[in-house]
């Protein structure tokens, strides 16, 4: 089988690309943990505690509203570059999503403007307001990183979020060395920083980015070889249903069905990750809570929240991939892509996994001053759970690039559906034990429908 012309250079961009990105978000995960030891050194403990709620919320909010939008630009500008568009109408269309969904989500936060107030920020009313412009301002920013993304600059994309975390460090700085005092001189980082971000945005209007000149060219030698594609080779049928661009573009309804689809991943993900903390504690606050169950489960599920924000740089580079080589017809490259990058989940899961069986007590001790009896079979399992969580987001991503978003969705809603039960009937009473065998559990549930999903893909060959 001959791949499409151009596909040995595109397979080293999505390697140099993943491996420049993941430096970049590893780089960021740091800064992020600089922020808030900075604001605890500069707020004290109390005044802290609604600046990390106002945080927990934002990064919620905009990875269940505005990410769905983020793949879908990614998507469907790699598509578009593939079929030698411009990917102009496409844009268009993806900003009209953007709009609506971030026009949409201010307007809610408006209307219950008293209910957050007197709920969430009740400590700190005035954070309600950093709130709003913060979740503003991400929509520009996620649409910012789906340009970038599926425009084929991962590096600029690593700068983005790069200099949003650094941006962000500078509010509790000024605070400490005395140029401002207070959670809102400190909370407004949070508003702030997509807003800085968006500096690198005229290095890739200066070019840089694969132009649609370079696209339509490679177009002409797919067509020299072969009227139908280059030779043996044939687009699935299915490749472009449930939301997916095809050669005349992506039209508002496809859009539309593609971003729901995502919208409920983001959800059900949000859920494996945060259910466990919510059944335990009291609303939002238990987000950031301090002592008991819910803090002793946060803590624990630390191990995967790192890993699963450093595997958004896998993303961010993997589905355009996918989506471009779906184009081209190569599909061994794709399946090899999938292999490669499910081997090494693997290996690193293991590794986690069996480091939190041996000394997982001990360093939980050393990380965290909250005193809680973790065992190690409990925070194995968490790792056990991670490793199942990122090989199933790699299938959806191979999903989400054959046009299969719907039936995605449905996997990852009845994985999320099965956790909370889980957490809700407690067949386990110690809660830790109880939230990371429910996890583990769940993610197994939701890599093994995923992995009927994506079968076909896997085989390739």
């Amino acid at each position: 089988m001959s791949a499409a012309p151009g596909a040995p250079s595109e397979s080293r961009s999505y390697g140099s690309g993943a491996r420049i990105l993941s430096i970049g978000l590893a780089l960021t995960g740091v800064v992020t943990f600089a922020f808030f030891s900075l604001s605890t050194y500069a707020l004290g403990d109390v005044a802290y505690q609604p600046v990390a709620l106002l945080w927990a919320l934002t990064f919620i909010v905009c990875s269940v509203i505005y990410r769905p939008i983020e793949q879908l630009l990614a998507r469907t500008l790699a598509d578009a570059r593939g079929h030698g568009r411009t990917g102009s109408r496409d844009l268009r269309i993806a900003v009209l999503l953007e709009a609506g969904a971030g026009l949409g989500t201010v307007a809610l936060a408006l209307a219950f403007k008293s209910t957050i107030q007197d709920n969430v920020f009740s400590q700190a009313p005035d954070l309600y307001w950093v709130f709003v412009a913060a979740i503003a301002a991400y929509s520009v920013s996620y649409f910012a990183r789906g340009w970038l993304a599926g425009s084929g600059r991962p590096d600029l994309y690593g700068a983005l979020v790069f200099i949003e975390s650094t941006g962000r460090c500078l509010f509790p700085i000024a605070a400490l060395i005395g140029l401002t005092e207070g959670s809102l001189a400190v909370a407004l980082g949070i508003a702030a920083a997509p807003l800085l971000s968006l500096l690198v945005v005229p290095l890739a209007l200066r070019g840089g980015i694969s132009t649609a000149a370079t696209a339509v060219e490679a177009e002409r030698e797919i067509e020299a070889l072969s009227p139908d594609g280059p030779p043996g080779e044939s687009i699935p049928a299915d490749a472009h249903a449930g939301g997916s661009a095809d050669a005349g573009g992506l039209t508002f309804r496809s859009g539309l069905v593609f971003a729901l689809s995502v919208v409920v991943v983001m959800a059900a993900e949000q859920t494996l990750i945060t259910a466990g903390v919510l059944t335990e504690g009291a609303g939002a606050a238990a987000l950031v809570a301090t002592t008991g169950a819910a803090a002793a489960i946060f803590n624990a599920f630390l191990v995967a929240r790192a890993p699963l924000q450093l595997f958004q740089a896998i993303q961010s580079t993997l589905l355009p991939h996918l989506a471009e080589l779906r184009t081209s017809g190569d599909q061994a490259a794709a399946a090899k892509a999938l292999r490669q990058t499910m081997l090494a989940i693997a290996a690193f899961a293991a590794a986690v996994s069996l480091g939190l069986l041996v000394l997982g007590p001990w360093a939980m001790g050393i990380f965290f001053e909250y005193d809680w009896d973790y065992t190690s079979g409990s925070l194995a399992l968490v790792g056990v759970g991670m490793g199942l969580h990122l090989a199933a987001g790699t299938l959806n991503q191979s999903a989400l690039a054959h046009g299969r978003a719907p039936l995605a969705a449905v996997a990852w809603a009845g994985a999320a559906a099965f956790f909370l039960w889980w957490m809700l009937s407690e067949p386990v009473a110690e809660p830790v034990l109880r939230a990371a065998s429910g996890y583990a559990v769940a993610s197994g549930l939701l890599l093994a429908g995923l992995l009927a999903v994506e079968s076909r893909s896997l085989r390739s060959s």
